[in-house]
């Protein structure tokens, strides 16, 4: 079908199949997923957005919604969709006085922080600087502030939206406040933010870095760990993982590439506070090298992106935990040194502190239950070693789940994952069916963790 009408209807640019950046614009960040979709619409403002809309709906095209891009599933493509394309969209504006941003729906976490720490200011935003900030808020939005500030979504204070009847409007406690609740954690699929409004706080260099732990400390880390965070200051944000070594500086040569139990740490308050802190984690066995310091927040959050490039392929699973028991923990020190790829990852995130302040039926993140968001991250660069870091994936996953809650954190789900979506979103689920009736009946959005109407 020809694209020319899509261009009559927008001011940004229509990428067709037949033009020459068609093939990088139909590649998500993760290049395991291969769809063609037939075009995609870089949108210049909401209203291009709300043009593609009303297109997509009545060509009875599949529509699929590309904020930062960095969905693992890849729900920002596919064959024969129409793209909507925020990532020209990345306006942010910052009011010091009020402590407040607003974000442009095409926007990462990078952009975010390079924008409010030079106000030494900052809200919860991920691990990875390059995700998006609408994908990781609508989903829930787990990061290293989670702990003092609450979740991404916690912090929202209203969104701008495009509905599938192609109105714009305005959700926030006062506005649609059915429609804001389910923004915060149900993911994609009630309509298009094209703007988000943020609550930020004060936030100035802070202390963080990574410390590698000797292989035989990997059970005293975990339950250390465990002990620690359930009443740790809330200054605290880190977490404890498995990670292959890079060839970093700090790594001696003949350690690179093996496995060891990792705690990634991040400190807001006194920096003394925090070297206090961490050196009680130095005292659980033995250190084979680190890397902590004082730091901006912007650069811890970019501390992993070197290792992951768009183009690598992605297979992800999730669980939610409560306490880190010796039978979870014995699954960990068994699939964690058998990590495939230097760019994989596992990580446990704590979800306590300001997290459990925030009522269970107040935002849509259905999980305030849990102590820990738990994920298996298979990334790797060559399709021909698919097969085996899949499998890992899978078998790491398996044997996780016995020692496990229900369900898990929707950004981290696999594209394979829409028969957990139930349990993925947790006690919230029969409501945000409900809200989905209301806003979006004919599931318009559904290439996402996808809810249905009720």
């Amino acid at each position: 079908m020809s694209v020319t009408p899509l261009r009559d209807l927008v001011t940004g640019p229509v990428i067709g199949p037949a033009d020459p950046d068609y093939e990088d614009a139909r590649h998500v960040y993760n290049f395991m997923i291969e769809a063609r979709p037939r075009a995609i619409v870089r949108c210049a403002d909401a209203k291009d957005v709300q043009a593609v809309v009303a297109h997509a709906v009545s060509a009875g095209a599949d529509l699929a919604v590309r904020g930062g891009g960095h969905s693992v599933p890849g729900f920002g493509t596919a064959d024969d969709a129409i793209v909507a394309d925020l990532s020209a969209m990345t306006r942010i504006e910052v009011d010091r006085a009020s402590r407040t941003a607003k974000v442009g729906g095409g926007a990462t976490w990078g952009m975010m922080n390079e924008a409010t720490t030079a106000y030494g200011l900052a809200t919860t935003g991920g691990i990875v600087a390059s995700t998006g900030v609408a994908g990781l808020t609508l989903g829930g939005g787990i990061g290293y502030l989670a702990r003092a500030h609450g979740l991404s979504c916690d912090n929202l204070i209203s969104a701008e939206v495009v509905l599938a009847d192609g109105s714009i409007v305005t959700a926030s406690e006062t506005e649609h406040p059915d429609l804001f609740w389910a923004l915060r954690g149900g993911g994609g699929n009630f309509g298009i933010v094209t703007e988000f409004t943020f609550r930020l706080h004060p936030v100035g260099e802070i202390y963080a870095g990574l410390i590698l732990f000797e292989r035989a400390a990997a059970g005293d880390l975990f339950r250390y760990f465990d002990r620690f965070i359930t009443s740790a200051p809330r200054e605290y944000g880190g977490f404890p993982a498995w990670h292959l070594a890079p060839p970093l500086p700090f790594i001696p040569e003949n350690r690179v590439g093996e496995a060891f139990p990792t705690l990634v740490s991040c400190w807001t308050g006194d920096h003394e506070e925090g070297a206090k802190v961490l050196q009680g984690f130095r005292e659980v066995g033995p250190v084979m090298a680190e890397h902590v310091g004082p730091m901006p927040y912007a650069a811890l959050n970019a501390l992993f992106d070197p290792l992951l490039p768009r183009g690598l392929q992605h297979y992800w699973k999730a669980v939610f935990a409560g306490d880190l028991t010796d039978e979870a923990i014995a699954v960990h020190n068994e699939f964690g040194p058998r990590m495939p790829a230097v760019n994989s990852a596992m990580h446990v995130y704590p979800v306590n502190g300001a997290c459990h302040d925030v009522a269970a039926d107040a935002t849509a993140w259905g999980h305030r239950d849990a102590k820990y968001a738990t994920v298996i991250a298979g990334m790797w660069p060559d399709p021909a070693d698919n097969d085996k870091n899949i499998r890992w994936v899978r078998d790491y996953y398996a044997a996780l789940a016995p020692h496990s809650l229900s369900g898990g954190y929707v950004n981290f789900a696999s594209g394979d994952d829409q028969a957990k979506v139930h349990d993925n979103f947790g006690a919230s689920y029969a409501r945000l069916a409900r809200v989905k009736r209301e806003y979006d009946p004919g599931n318009l959005f559904h290439l996402c963790q996808n809810i249905t109407p009720a």
